[in-house]
């Protein structure tokens, strides 16, 4: 049997830029936490809160000290709230996440109205929609989403950092059909197509494809979605202590591959779990 690795596995410029900051904030600061978790990892959120970073959701709930801003930034009126209450701000939002939010109030000052491809629920669409600072903003998941808005006169588009180019593009396309004037910024991270376009290879060379990653984190499921469109028997999970040796009888080639938000760490233990489960005896 062979594992297939992909390279571009694990953790993207964003996230290891803001567990960097977040953990060297812990050693810095007698008192700190986070808003929010500051990346869809469960098992890095716990490892900060081990170093006495905690995870608070609501700015009034913080008690004092320092408040790391989470990778996937905060609503405007959340920054505007921890400013105004004199917190020690350190904030660690990823840069692609950052110009999206500036992208969406750009377009918002000069009249568009702001459609935003990505999950509603999620806080960094969540924080991009506030920036729009009151304008006309819609939100939509997918073409068969964008298909029910209305015509419109000038319209802007932005993309939720993960989202996958092809949504991104078939959203563009029903939007041009339902306007006068369409301005896009694509401002889907790089990180994020590269790890798509290896899992896509990968995935239609192999028997079993498993994908590595928080259950909460929206591009790890993304990376799954793909993956299971071209090979059925993929497999999302979280940590080693989901990996099952029957998933493994009768095939000779696995892939495996990892969410933006995945510590080197977890993959490495998956890897040498699947190792073991197929090669007994062997390191």
């Amino acid at each position: 049997m062979e594992i297939l690795l992909a390279k571009s596995a694990g953790f993207c410029f964003g996230v290891k830029r803001a567990t960097q900051i977040a953990f060297e904030a812990s050693s810095e600061y007698e008192h700190i936490c986070s808003l929010g978790p500051i990346i869809h990892s469960p098992q890095v959120v716990q490892k900060l809160a081990e170093k006495g970073v905690g995870v608070v959701e609501e700015v009034e709930a913080i008690p004092e000290g320092a408040v790391i801003i989470r990778s996937h930034g905060v609503t405007a009126n959340e920054m505007r709230a921890l400013q105004a209450r004199g917190l020690t701000v350190v904030d660690a939002t990823c840069p692609f996440v950052n110009k999206a939010q500036e992208y969406a109030a750009r377009l918002a000052a000069e009249g568009y109205t702001v459609v935003i491809v990505g999950e509603t629920e999620h806080p960094e669409v969540q924080g991009i929609v506030s920036y729009a600072n009151g304008g006309k903003v819609q939100v939509v998941a997918n073409a068969a989403e964008a298909a029910h808005l209305p015509r419109m006169v000038r319209v802007g588009i932005v993309a939720q950092t993960t989202q996958s180019f092809e949504n991104l593009q078939q959203v563009v396309g029903i939007c041009l059909a339902k306007c006068q004037e369409l301005h896009v910024f694509n401002t889907i991270c790089d990180a994020t197509t590269v790890r798509q376009n290896e899992a896509r290879d990968i995935a239609g060379q192999v028997d079993v494809m498993l994908v590595i990653g928080g259950f909460n984190s929206a591009n790890t499921t993304r990376l799954a979605q793909i993956c299971r469109e071209i090979q059925p028997a993929t497999h999302h999970l979280e940590t080693v202590e989901e990996v099952q040796g029957s998933w493994f009888n009768g095939v000779e080639r696995i892939g495996i591959t990892a969410g933006a938000s995945t510590p080197r760490w977890l993959i490495e233990e998956v890897v040498n779990r699947v190792t073991e489960l197929i090669h007994p005896g062997e390191k």
